[in-house]
């Protein structure tokens, strides 16, 4: 019996985390939604400032002009409610935690957060306009171009979340070389395959065009040399040392 008191104290604790984690994304949620047009208009600016004069988005779905614009205010309020989100996160996770596993923690999970939106950011403001540009100018001659707004929230919404995890290379790397799945060493040595790799998962993710490519995959590398910088100062073997001065101190 005494078993089971800690387990079931770990799972109201867990319940307690997860309801104030979704209703925090139900308040912004209910805050934004009067404006849930205007949030959907001003995340199709990138393509309709491209498309031709005479064309224009449409709904091939009866319900698709009342649900796209309350999908992606949905889909923003978790964005926006993250932060509140993670700390949730970490204060169910922190009492088991060490002293320098706590340090080391909190400041990943407010950089992790920050570089997703920074993600987010660039596909928005750099990638966007460079990608609605190409589609629409390699339309068929006698082709309108008319997107159904369904699916391009679909498709703006898998380029947000692709950009948003590749901006996170620089947490997993440090992640990696601080639970010693690898070293920074290691790494460097497979340089020139996590070039090639960074390159593919550009093809892959972007239109098949050298720039948009590009620019999905410098910026990965770049975040990948960045991982390593700070990798330096996470190593198990410093963690160790620390946890065993906090041992001897007790």
């Amino acid at each position: 019996m005494s078993d089971q008191q800690p387990l079931i104290s770990h799972l109201m604790e867990l319940r307690t985390r997860l309801m104030h984690a979704i209703g925090s994304v139900l308040v912004v949620f209910f805050s934004l939604a009067y404006w849930s047009k205007d949030i959907y208009h001003y995340l199709s600016k990138p393509l309709l400032e491209v498309m031709p004069e005479s064309a224009s988005m449409i709904a091939t779905d009866v319900a698709s002009p009342f649900f796209a614009p309350f999908k992606l205010t949905l889909v923003v309020s978790f964005f926006l409610a993250i932060p509140y989100v993670l700390y949730q996160m970490w204060a169910f996770i922190a009492p088991g935690l060490y002293k320098h596993e706590r340090k080391m923690l909190m400041p990943l999970l407010a950089s992790s957060t920050l570089l997703f939106y920074a993600g987010i950011a660039f596909a928005y403001f750099v990638v966007f306009p460079v990608v609605f540009g190409f589609f629409t100018s390699v339309a068929p001659e006698g082709v309108q171009v008319a997107t159904d707004i369904n699916s391009y929230l679909n498709f703006v919404l898998k380029l947000f979340f692709a950009f948003g995890l590749a901006f996170e290379i620089p947490i997993a790397v440090m992640l990696m070389c601080w639970t010693g799945a690898t070293d920074v060493d290691s790494l460097k040595e497979k340089r020139p395959y996590i070039v090639v790799g960074a390159f593919v998962i550009g093809m892959v993710l972007t239109p098949p065009d050298v720039i948009s490519q590009s620019m999905l995959a410098v910026p990965m590398l770049l975040l990948f040399e960045a991982g390593l910088f700070f990798a330096r100062f996470y190593t198990p073997k410093d963690d160790e040392e620390e946890e065993e001065g906090e041992h001897a101190t007790d």
